[in-house]
């Protein structure tokens, strides 16, 4: 029996709906990132501006963090001798189960998403590419199977190329169901940050979208300091929830890592940290979770650090934020790590307290969503002026739509 706090028992998904009209989704990027519209929200009041404008609206001590994830080609077509076409969708790897070490497999296993499943009879699809005039043949074997996802063994008859290499060859990037398009040569590049290093996310972390090069550059010569965490966005970001109460959902889990030094930074920067995104935001807050948990006893040395769905409502602390971080830095001292690795399930809704940031950029959510219920938690009620807002003004809505940035 899962115990769901009572908190957020009375949050009903129906008070967290707002009509988005399809006019309003953005289908395709702007022409320039930046020029996107940018909706801010301080001490109770509205304003916009451009996103190119941001280096003006904050100051020089602030710190932002990026979430440096790539997203990877992971749909994969497989086309039958009958004709019936078979989409395989790679959300994460298994076996082995490490994303640096499954990209430079030559042979590995994934938990897959099967588009036109009930074609699939036989266990193993064949797909042959051709890489500068020389042939190679990618073969998909079904090794388990349940109701919602299936594991996926990929091997290839080509030892020069690795996973990493392949998907590139073989898969189209996998942009939102709600662009209702196939995926176009514009999405290879715009659907990625400019930032973006470390292969792993099946969905781009969208607040990202709208910074360029230049924009990084001017907000560094304004003093303005930057940092990096990774983690991998997973399917599940895009899941409705579907049940009448926040506490019958159940939120996906996803990985992410942070260097020791950045965890020094969030130290140092702790009351003037703005996170780029809900990805990184989810990522911070973690943190200060698994801080806690380490200092209670209740993670050891050795095993796999996670981050359970009612963690932060029922654990009790009086740990500030530098505090549990210090807590973190403390154990990967001793276990002689530069690196945090560790896995979130963290859920921010409404009454959640926010420990970590000063502000949030993000873009605007879809109806009935964790992410909307995330920016309830720092903005209250006011989201509703706040969607309101952006639709008078005619921003534009969701993954390739315009941002705002909300200060707590």
């Amino acid at each position: 029996m899962i115990n769901r706090p009572d908190s957020l028992q009375n949050i009903r998904i129906a008070d967290y709906d707002y009509l988005l009209s399809n006019e309003q989704i953005a289908k395709y990027p702007l022409e320039e990132r930046d020029q996107s519209k940018l909706l801010i929200y301080k001490d109770g009041e509205l304003s916009q501006t451009s996103f190119a404008k941001l280096p003006e609206i904050i100051d020089a001590e602030h710190l932002l963090v990026f979430n440096n994830t790539k997203v990877i080609p992971a749909r994969l077509k497989f086309q039958k001798l009958t004709g019936a076409l078979i989409e395989i969708f790679c959300l994460e790897p298994v076996e082995p189960a490490e994303y640096q070490v499954a990209f430079q497999s030559r042979q590995c296993t994934w938990k897959c998403i099967v588009g036109n499943l009930k074609k699939w009879k036989d266990n193993t699809l064949y797909k042959t590419m051709d890489v500068n005039g020389k042939q190679f043949t990618l073969t998909a074997t079904k090794i388990a199977d349940n109701r919602t996802y299936q594991h996926i063994r990929f091997s290839w008859d080509d030892d020069m190329l690795t996973f990493s290499d392949v998907i590139e060859l073989a898969g189209v990037t996998p942009i939102p169901p709600y662009l209702n398009r196939e995926s176009e040569a514009i999405d290879h590049d715009r659907y990625q940050t400019v930032y973006s290093s470390i292969k792993g996310s099946v969905a781009a972390p969208t607040a990202g979208l709208h910074f360029t090069d230049p924009l990084l550059k001017r907000l560094k010569e304004k003093g303005v300091s930057l940092a990096e965490l990774t983690l991998h966005v997973g399917a599940g970001t895009f899941k409705p929830v579907q049940t009448d109460t926040i506490t019958e959902h159940e939120m996906h889990t996803e990985f992410f890592s942070i260097m020791a030094d950045t965890l020094r930074n969030l130290i140092n920067k702790h009351g003037s940290i703005i996170s780029v995104g809900t990805t990184s935001l989810r990522t911070l807050e973690s943190l200060y979770w698994l801080g806690i948990k380490m200092d209670k006893g209740l993670l050891s040395k050795g095993t796999v650090l996670h981050l359970y769905q009612w963690d932060a409502y029922e654990l009790e602390t009086s740990l500030s934020y530098p505090e549990a971080i210090q807590v973190l830095l403390k154990y990967m001292e001793s276990c002689g790590m530069e690196e945090l690795y560790a896995y979130t399930q963290i859920l921010i809704a409404p009454g959640y307290q926010i420990r970590s940031i000063k502000a949030l950029i993000t873009n605007f959510h879809q109806p009935k969503s964790t992410l909307l219920l995330l920016v309830s938690a720092i903005t209250g009620d006011s989201w509703k002026k706040i969607y309101e807002y952006a639709m008078e003004h005619n921003f534009r809505f969701l993954s390739y739509g315009d941002s705002s940035i909300l200060f707590c």
